[in-house]
This record gives structure tokens, C-alpha cells and sequence, in this order.
């Protein structure tokens, strides 16, 4: 009776697949250029609203592709960019300031893992290229990042100077690219694409040879050996009479 049931199961689920894959085939989609001119028709709100909704959604884990793809094909290359990165951008800020305002202190007992505090004080100590170097090579996703470097003891400056350094590049290609699916990419926008990503092979040249050595675990802020001093031999003997 189990297999029975199981079996029609897979018979349901291989069904309503193929009804999906048949209804995305069969349903008329329009193409690129009709989507740029239908956000062009929208009214001048439309790129507040959809600038709005990249900065406030982004801000969970929600893939940033999507609106850095849908930015190029609404708005076209110039003002596609500077919606993707200033929204990102806003974003990665207003993530990075409530998680270390509200979810620090919580989070704050489990950092003492040495290692958690070796990355801390790599991050600390490098400064923008560390934050930068997360971002071009888009390890993990943005949010991920956004979260790490919170609970990090990195400034909020470096931390947004390193995320526009950064995202500019693959922002500026992907961006690039969905203009290009409507036929209409400028030649000027493409050369900025072609700079862009290669500053950002430069500053993964540049990470990967300064590789500055850890002298030892850093004291994470709030944390218990942030007020306490390290430990000495004279300590030891005393502690022991």
C-alpha cells in the first residue's frame, strides 16, 4: 500500500512538471526591447518604486542577481547601473548597521572560536581590500557577506567603501549584459563594462599577493576578552598559591 501511495506520488509530481515546462513554452513572453519600453510608459514613479523595493528586499537573503538583471533590462545601461549599485549599495549598509545594532550582543559568546577570530582580525587589519576581495569573487552571497562583516570588528566606512569597489565590476557586466538582450547597447557603456572587470582582476591580483601575516586572534568587541588582559606566567604562579 506504502509503494502505491509513493508511486502515485511520482505520477502526480511528473504531471504537474510537465503541465509547468508545457505552460512556460506554451504562454507568449514578451521580449526585452518590450519590456524596456513598457517601464519607459510606467511613469517617472516606476524607478523610485522598483529602486526602493532592490534596497529594502535585498536586505534578506534574496538572490541581488535578479534586480541587478531586471535593472539593465527596465532601464538600460545608464541608469540601470546607477540603480543596481546605489541600491546594492544602500542595502549592504542598512544590513550591515542592524545586524551589528540588534544581533551582536546575541551572537557575541559564540565569536570566541579561534578560528571565527582569525577571520575577524584578517578582515580588521585589511580593511577594504578584504571586504572587496569578498565581493568580486562572489564567494557567498551578498547577504552572507553583508552579515559576516557586521559581526566583524570592521568600520562601517572601509565596509562601504569595499562593497562599491567591489560590486561595481560584475554590477556594471551584468547589467551590460541584460541591456544588450534588447539590442540596443551603447558602446561607451560597454568600455566602462570592460574597465570595470578589469579593476576587479586587478584587485584579486592585488589580494592575492598582500597576504599580510596574523600575529595572533583578535578580541572581538563585546566579548568577554575584550576587558580582560591576556594571561602571564607570573599570573599562573599566582593563581596557584
Amino acid at each position: 500500500m506504502s509503494r502505491f501511495l509513493r508511486d502515485r506520488r511520482l505520477v502526480l509530481v511528473l504531471c504537474l512538471a510537465a503541465v509547468v515546462c508545457a505552460a512556460a513554452l506554451l504562454t507568449p513572453l514578451p521580449d526585452p526591447r518590450q519590456i524596456q519600453e513598457w517601464a519607459e510608459n510606467a511613469g517617472p514613479w516606476f524607478p523610485v518604486l522598483f529602486f526602493a523595493a532592490h534596497t529594502m528586499i535585498i536586505i534578506a537573503p534574496v538572490p541581488r542577481t535578479v534586480f541587478t538583471v531586471a535593472s539593465g533590462l527596465l532601464f538600460g545601461p545608464f541608469l540601470g547601473l546607477g540603480v543596481a549599485v546605489t541600491a546594492s549599495l544602500l542595502s549592504a549598509a542598512a544590513a550591515f548597521l542592524l545586524v551589528r545594532a540588534f544581533g551582536r550582543d546575541r551572537v557575541a559568546p559564540y565569536l570566541e572560536h579561534p578560528t571565527v577570530r582569525v577571520i575577524d582580525d584578517r578582515l580588521r587589519r585589511r580593511g577594504w581590500l578584504a571586504v572587496g576581495a569578498l565581493r568580486l569573487i562572489a564567494f557567498a552571497p551578498f547577504s552572507v557577506v553583508n552579515y559576516s562583516c557586521a559581526l566583524s570588528s570592521l568600520r562601517v566606512w572601509p565596509y562601504v567603501g569595499a562593497t562599491l569597489v567591489g560590486i561595481l565590476p560584475g554590477t556594471a557586466a551584468t547589467v551590460v549584459l541584460a541591456d544588450a538582450l534588447t539590442g540596443g547597447t551603447h558602446p561607451v557603456m560597454v568600455g566602462v563594462s570592460i574597465a570595470c572587470i578589469a579593476a576587479g582582476c586587478l584587485g584579486l591580483m592585488i589580494d592575492q599577493r598582500w597576504r599580510p601575516v596574523v600575529s595572533g586572534p583578535a578580541t572581538i568587541p563585546g566579548s568577554p576578552h575584550a576587558t580582560s588582559p591576556a594571561a602571564t606566567p607570573h599570573d599562573d604562579i599566582v593563581a596557584n598559591r
